[in-house]
């Protein structure tokens, strides 16, 4: 949008293009997303295949290995030869894909699922920028899209470092650095082709 706006195009051609820019990048990050996590839920279910085959072919030498996990765990030998024992004879399968493989029902791969939230996210930041060109202060959509956009991912940045136990301002600086710098250049790439001319 602040590249479309640079090139002096109308506030509807700057919408539009705003519009179109939302949806497309909200589709392709679903796509992306999906491709993704899918090729993530194909090396789980390779993983677990392997697995399978493991304990249908050596099933004592999957015990011992198991064993060494929960020795590895800080669990004296013998503890955990019967842990391993006891939890494969509930479920040898659920308990080396926990144990060995690091998969569970609350972190395995969901494409579907990681596909939607990325597009929705996508769509709910895209649709910031938007709606300060349509209410913001006519004749003035660069300062009114690159504030408000600056806003946003500053916010964005703050929130995630603190959600990940980082700091907020560095983060916040992080993510307002690449924004603006990918603005510049957006715009200047804009006014290349000046259609107000």
């Amino acid at each position: 949008m602040v590249g479309v706006a640079a090139a002096h195009a109308g506030s509807s051609e700057i919408l539009v293009v705003g519009v179109a820019g939302l949806i497309a990048g909200a589709m392709s990050m679903a796509a992306g997303e999906y491709v993704s996590v899918s090729s993530q839920a194909d090396a789980e279910a390779a993983d677990l295949e392997r697995e399978r085959r493991e304990l249908e072919t050596d099933h004592e030498h999957e015990k011992i290995e198991l064993a060494a996990i929960y020795e590895g765990r800080g669990l004296d030998p013998a503890l955990a030869l019967q842990v391993s024992e006891q939890l494969m004879a509930h479920d040898a399968l659920a308990a080396h894909a926990r144990d060995e493989l690091g998969l569970t029902d609350i972190n395995s791969a969901r494409p579907i699922t990681a596909a939607w939230t990325s597009a929705i996210s996508f769509a709910l930041g895209g649709a910031l920028p938007l709606l300060a060109l349509l209410f913001g202060p006519p004749g003035a959509p660069i300062p009114t899209i690159a504030s408000t956009s600056l806003a946003c991912l500053a916010t964005t940045g703050a929130l995630a470092a603190r959600a990940g136990g980082a700091n907020p301002v560095k983060g916040a600086a992080r993510v307002l650095f690449w924004g603006a710098a990918a603005m510049l250049i957006t715009a200047a790439v804009g006014a290349l082709f000046d259609v107000g001319a």
